[in-house]
């Protein structure tokens, strides 16, 4: 076991605790304990590359609290928009919200559209982030729907379902996020190398 995962607890930097309460959910089936960690202010790098926006999140983090950290960044991206909002989709939900982008999808037929998830992991004993990748390909509605107010979530139909994000339980959107299939990557991993199993 490398000396790094022994005894530890992943600390996940967000204070988004929708996020948290997604990914610990994963992270649980894989008996990995993880804690919210949300009062470390972390740079936001603007990069064309969410990985890159990951990664460099994770090393500040690092560099701050010192301890095993996750951290995670989301893209939503459109295809008639030329990926826009992509990696500045924080940003844009922010400015514009969902009203903003479904105001600029008006008339457009193609509402083909993906979220990609970058999940980055980090501890003082390692030189570079280990990153995790998920994407859940779908299109952008028409209207919003749902009750769960969280990001763009109101506005995506995953693919091979009806519902949007946000009509859907926690444990329902784990079975078709990004988010959660790059926790879930990141969960088989640690898992192997850390020699926990699955429950």
């Amino acid at each position: 076991m490398p000396p790094f995962l022994k005894g530890k607890v992943i600390f996940f930097v967000t204070s988004n605790i929708h996020k948290f309460n997604e990914a610990r959910r994963i992270l649980r089936e894989y008996k990995i304990s993880t804690a919210m960690l949300k009062n470390v202010d972390a740079v936001e790098v603007q990069d064309d590359d969410i990985e890159n926006v990951a990664k460099a999140n994770a090393i500040d983090a690092v560099r701050k609290c010192k301890l095993s950290i996750v951290v995670e960044d989301t893209g939503l991206f459109i295809k008639a928009l030329k990926d826009f909002p992509g990696p500045y989709s924080s940003f844009v939900h922010r400015t514009i919200g969902n009203d903003g982008i479904l105001r600029l999808m008006e008339n457009i037929t193609d509402r083909s559209a993906r979220f990609k998830s970058i999940v980055a992991f980090l501890d003082p004993l390692i030189a570079k982030p280990f990153c995790f990748t998920g994407e859940a390909q779908g299109k952008i509605i028409k209207e919003k729907r749902g009750s769960r107010e969280f990001g763009f979530d109101p506005i995506f139909v995953p693919s091979n379902s009806t519902e949007t994000f946000a009509e859907m339980s926690i444990e329902e959107k784990n079975q078709h996020s990004h988010r959660a299939l790059a926790f879930r990557k990141f969960a088989k991993w640690y898992s192997q190398i850390s020699g926990l199993q699955k429950s």
